[in-house]
């Protein structure tokens, strides 16, 4: 091809990317590629002690533990210093982790804490939208994003035998940084007021010092806008030779699906590496369920051997990577706030692409036999104490999705079942049959639930009618999940 045609070519997908990811990109960056805590906490301990402006940390889940008061210390210790300290969690992500005596704590240290999108009397079910993402900056220079969050999960306990999850992040300097402060920015107006006026105007990406030599875009996604979502059906357009992903809780929609398939048939290779392990056991045969569809068409799929693999990453042809917090389910792509950051730059690819390759050596292929789906190989290990606890409801959301497809299908007979997904419908059939007789036998024990729920929503749809009504029936200011 000639070099002018060349050009044109690049300049028409660096168009389709811009336009289905929202985020334009940004070259002159230097990227770190940081694996699992032993990398990534350390990194992000010595950006922290290293502040002195501000510090703006967002992480789904803050876990009160030995891990959690660690970084806990440090950035009370920089708070005091003078730095400007400013931490958001999610409260679905610290419910049941984290204790009210932890977030005192730090706000008592100069800290400044707030959680996103609490339940509200006026929102039944506005906690539904979580703030998924993993990111901290450090004076508007250094950004790590990432897929891990901070917790004893993440480092494990070598006296109880329980292995570290595996995971992935990176550190980002330069221009792009910028984008990850806008994004912090706008998440902590979302969830209170703003920032204060002196630091609302960023920095500018052009008026960055230059760190390096890669381009990248980071993808911001709010709810319903589904950013992430365009550009992994793009990608899944585009590759032509190799798409290797890892997800942790994959629940891919059929319009994925049928991507994944696509490419698979015209002679990519596509591999998937997912959790042999399941934070809820009730929903592994769910998963396995999706796997059928996949396989048939040549897509590879490997199930992790260790604890937990809980990175989110993707690696295509060699040429592009992603790296963050965003799960290929629906909740993480229409649902909550995510942060991830896409690399355009052959080395980091290769990177990637060689950690993948090391990942599969602790991994079990699946593969199809006449009438199933199986594991062949040596047994996966039995997961650990750490990982029942479970560190993300992405998984119930995928293994949901499932269950409502199948049972839709086997209701409305619009394709044909799988036989993998007999386990489905027969467990749904039973639940539905023990719910029939519960109602048949112990009516109020449906019926007044059901009156609860009635007159949650009552309220909070009257509440929302009389706001409306008190600002001349002009659009109510919008709340965490609104967007």
């Amino acid at each position: 091809m000639r070099y002018a045609d060349w050009s044109a070519v690049r300049q028409l997908a660096n168009q389709a990317f811009s336009r289905a990811s929202g985020a334009p990109l940004r070259e002159g960056n230097h990227v770190r590629l940081l694996k699992d805590a032993v990398e990534n906490y350390p990194a992000w301990l010595e950006a922290i002690a290293g502040a002195l402006r501000t510090i703006h940390f967002e992480m789904y889940i803050l876990d009160d533990d030995d891990q959690g008061r660690q970084f806990a210390d440090a950035l009370i210790a920089r708070a005091r210093a003078g730095v400007q300290v400013r931490l958001m969690y999610d409260w679905l992500g610290g419910f049941g982790k984290t204790s009210h005596r932890f977030w005192n704590r730090m706000r008592a240290g100069g800290v400044d804490v707030r959680c996103y999108n609490p339940p509200r009397l006026d929102r039944p079910f506005g906690w539904v939208s979580r703030d998924h993402r993993k990111v901290i900056i450090v004076d508007g220079a250094i950004a790590f994003v990432t897929g891990l969050c901070v917790g004893r999960a993440w480092v494990g306990d070598a006296a109880r035998d329980e292995d570290p999850w595996r995971d992935t992040g990176i550190e980002v300097r330069g221009p792009a940084v910028v984008d990850v402060e806008a994004a912090f920015a706008e998440a902590w107006d979302a969830a209170g007021t703003p920032l204060p006026d002196d630091e609302s105007v960023l920095a500018s990406a052009e008026s960055m010092t230059v760190e390096g030599d890669v381009g990248l875009r980071v993808v911001a996604t709010v709810p319903n806008t589904a950013g992430l979502f365009r550009v992994d059906q793009l990608v899944a357009a585009m590759a032509t030779k190799t798409l290797w992903l890892t997800d942790a809780y994959f629940g891919g929609t059929t319009a994925y699906v049928q991507a994944l398939r696509a490419a698979a048939q015209d002679g990519v290779d596509v591999r998937l590496l997912v959790p042999g392990a399941s934070d809820i056991p009730l929903i592994r045969p769910f998963s396995r369920a999706g796997y059928r569809p996949l396989l048939d068409a040549g897509v590879r799929v490997f199930e992790w051997n260790g604890s937990m693999i809980h990175a989110k990453t993707a690696v295509a042809d060699g040429q592009w990577a992603r790296v963050g917090s965003t799960n290929l389910n629906i909740a993480s792509w229409m649902g909550n706030r995510e942060l991830d950051v896409i690399v355009e730059h052959p080395p980091f690819a290769t990177q990637m692409e060689e950690m993948f390759l090391e990942d599969l050596t602790n991994a079990t292929e699946v593969v199809l036999t006449k009438n199933r789906v199986r594991v062949p190989g040596a047994p996966v290990r039995q997961r650990s104490s750490t990982t029942r606890r479970g560190g993300s409801g992405g998984r119930v959301m995928a293994g949901a999705v499932r269950v409502g497809r199948t049972v839709a299908a086997a209701i409305t007979n619009t394709r044909v079942l799988e036989s993998v997904e007999a386990n489905i419908a027969v467990v749904s059939g039973l639940l539905l049959a023990a719910l029939a007789v519960l109602t048949w036998v112990f009516p109020r024990a449906i019926a007044y639930p059901i009156a609860v729920i009635a007159a949650w929503l009552a309220i909070a749809l009257l509440y929302r009618g009389v706001e409306l009504y008190r600002r001349g029936r002009g659009p109510v200011n919008p709340l965490p999940g609104d967007e």
